[in-house]
């Protein structure tokens, strides 16, 4: 969340930053927050502009607004808000959309702080444009749960067996330790798989970053998740792209691991306005 606003009176929310203004009509169909004004657009100067909405600051204001991003529906809704603002601001061309809340004292504060950074701003925009975000999550293979170093560890040893002592306690050792084994040999099997994904992706795309894993509390598997990875992509290898995800996510080919992908999305993951852009698109941007 942005700190760029801790006043009270007219507060104007900054959605996204775009060479290309939207198309009047069709911004005006389209909603930011409910409790703001229409969307609108700013000319910052120099070809640039940002699309923002004026809201109340009695519901944005540090305090209030802190408040409600700490209450999850507000923050589900906080964010599909956001989200369709800056799909609006990219109806016409590449945008870079700001983080969700980023907040100004009004339309003069907005306008310099694009100012400020007017040429990573412009490197940004050449860099999207005509480009794509697209989402692959990579996790182990349902079925291979007991596998996983994360997984119990088997029953203990039955009453009388003498664990720790005797043949019966030495049997068990084995037992355990067998598990241990094969359950590192399947982990290294599906992190490898992960990696080749990975490695395969990268040849469509011009830039790639990974995000951190999620845990099997927020992704709702049984299974670890292995690769959490954003790719940028051509819209003219997008074919490419989609076809070298078809044939890694078909059955049997990377058996050790289950891909899921989405897209495209506008890049969210390679518009980072507060960092220098890569100067080299084909390696990994940082997360």
């Amino acid at each position: 969340m942005s700190a760029d606003v801790r006043v009270a009176p007219g507060i104007v929310c900054a959605f996204a930053v775009t060479g290309t203004p939207p198309d009047p009509a069709a911004l005006a169909s389209a909603t930011g927050h409910e409790e703001g004004g229409p969307l609108r657009v700013l000319d910052a100067g120099g070809g640039l502009c940002l699309v923002v909405q004026d809201v109340p600051a009695a519901l944005f204001d540090e305090e209030a607004l802190a408040e409600r991003l700490n209450r999850p529906t507000d923050l589900e809704r906080c964010a599909r808000a956001h989200h369709r603002a800056v799909e609006a601001a990219a109806a016409q061309g590449a945008v870079v959309p700001l983080p969700m809340a980023t907040l100004y004292r009004g339309d003069r504060s907005a306008v310099r702080a694009v100012t400020d950074r007017r040429p990573v701003l412009e490197t940004l925009l050449d860099r999207l444009r005509n480009r794509t975000e697209w989402a692959v999550k990579v996790h182990a293979a349902e079925g291979t749960a007991d596998d996983l170093p994360n997984a119990p560890a088997g029953p203990g040893p039955s009453p009388g067996s003498g664990s720790g002592s005797g043949s019966g306690g030495r049997a068990y050792l084995s037992r355990a330790s067998a598990r241990r084994r094969d359950r590192q040999q399947a982990h290294g099997r599906a992190q490898a798989e992960a990696e080749a994904v990975d490695a395969e992706l990268r040849r469509y795309a011009v830039a790639a970053t990974r995000h951190r894993p999620q845990s099997e509390r927020l992704t709702g598997r049984r299974t670890p998740q292995l690769l959490n990875a954003a790719y940028l992509v051509e819209d003219a290898d997008r074919p490419a792209f989609t076809r070298a995800l078809a044939g890694l996510t078909a059955e049997g080919r990377h058996p050790a691991v289950r891909a899921d992908a989405s897209g495209p999305w506008i890049p969210y993951s390679f518009a980072r306005w507060d960092e220098e852009p890569d100067a080299h698109p084909g390696q990994e941007v940082p997360a």
